[in-house]
This record gives structure tokens, C-alpha cells and sequence, in this order.
């Protein structure tokens, strides 16, 4: 009888994707928590200018930009299951409509943006959209920063270099995409539903 390969002490501990990403989204989601909570103190404070700022946004179209988003998630996560049963050409195409997603997002937020711009409301505006932008943007620059990382391992794994064998790097990279999925879940019921 054949003896079960012996599984390294560190590797039996080691989490999805690494370590580093897992630090990575622990910060991601303690400073989206700290801004959220500065968010609510401020809606607290400012009570009729939230009120009046949460009327101005468009709640259709940032429902739609959560389905996007979590559409994405669920094809990411169906690339990373692709490619460790070694299916490197669906895993390719998941990847890819991770991607097209994560920009479908950004351009949706960008007509979101657009709209409070013809609408002639800023940055600094009032206390509700300076958290609005300073919230929603940095979300954004995560997706961007996510739709990067995809990018270079839909290249990868159309390459060869990632495979069922060596799939460390998409993990964690939807590790991260599954983080922006997870702050937009934050962010969504937090600034426009409440």
C-alpha cells in the first residue's frame, strides 16, 4: 500500500492564497470599517444634509452596480474551482468575465459620478458627499487595482504558468476580488439604503 505524500507543517497552516493577502484584506476591511463608522458619526451630526445628499444618488443604478459586482465574484470564483481541476480554458474564460465586470463596475460609477457633476455637487460640497466620494472612490481604486491583478492572471494561466499545480497567485487574487465584493456589501446598505 502506497503512503499518502507527508504535507509540509507550514503548508497544512497556510491559508488560501497566503498569508500577505489575508493581512491585506484584515487593514483593507479595518479602514472601510473605520470610514464607515466616521460616515455614520457624521449622519448623526448632520442629520438633514445626509438626508438630503442619500435623496441626490441614484439607487438603481448602484443596485445594478452591486449585482456587477457580485456577478463577478461568482465568476471569479468558478476560474479559481476551473483551474485547480486543471480546466485552464474555462478557468481562462471566468477569469476574463471577472475582468469585464470589474470595468462594467467602473464605468457604471463613472456615470454615477457623472450625474453629480452635471448636477453640480463635488468633493467638498457638504459633510455627506465628502464621505460619499471619499468612500465610493477609494472602493473604486480597489476594483481598478483588482481588475489589474486579474488581468495579469488571466495572462498567466493563458500562458501556462498557472495551473492546477501552481494556482497560489489567482487565489489570492480573487481573494481580493471577493474583498472588494465584500466592502461593497458594506458600503451599499450603509450610504444608500440607510
Amino acid at each position: 500500500m502506497k503512503e499518502a505524500p507527508a504535507i509540509e507543517a507550514d503548508a497544512a497552516w497556510e491559508p488560501p492564497g497566503g498569508v500577505l493577502v489575508w493581512i491585506i484584506v484584515f487593514l483593507e476591511v479595518l479602514t472601510f470599517g473605520a470610514g464607515i463608522g466616521v460616515f455614520l458619526f457624521q449622519a448623526r451630526d448632520h442629520a438633514a444634509e445626509f438626508q438630503r445628499g442619500h435623496e441626490l444618488l441614484n439607487q438603481p443604478l448602484a443596485f445594478i452596480n452591486t449585482l456587477v459586482l457580485l456577478t463577478g465574484g461568482w465568476c471569479m470564483a468558478n476560474g479559481v474551482v476551473a483551474l485547480r481541476c486543471g480546466l485552464q480554458a474555462p478557468a481562462l474564460r471566468w477569469v476574463r468575465l471577472a475582468i469585464l465586470t470589474g470595468l462594467a463596475f467602473a464605468v457604471l460609477k463613472g456615470i454615477e459620478y457623472g450625474e453629480k457633476a452635471r448636477h453640480g455637487i463635488g468633493f467638498a460640497d457638504d459633510a455627506f458627499f465628502t464621505q460619499y466620494f471619499l468612500l465610493t472612490g477609494f472602493h473604486l481604486m480597489h476594483v481598478l487595482v483588482a481588475v489589474v491583478l486579474l488581468f495579469f492572471m488571466a495572462r498567466g494561466i493563458q500562458s501556462g504558468r498557472y495551473h492546477s499545480g501552481d494556482h497560489e497567485n489567482v487565489e489570492a487574487s480573487g481573494i481580493f476580488w471577493h474583498m472588494c465584493d465584500l466592502i461593497w456589501l458594506l458600503l451599499y446598505p450603509v450610504i444608500y439604503l440607510l
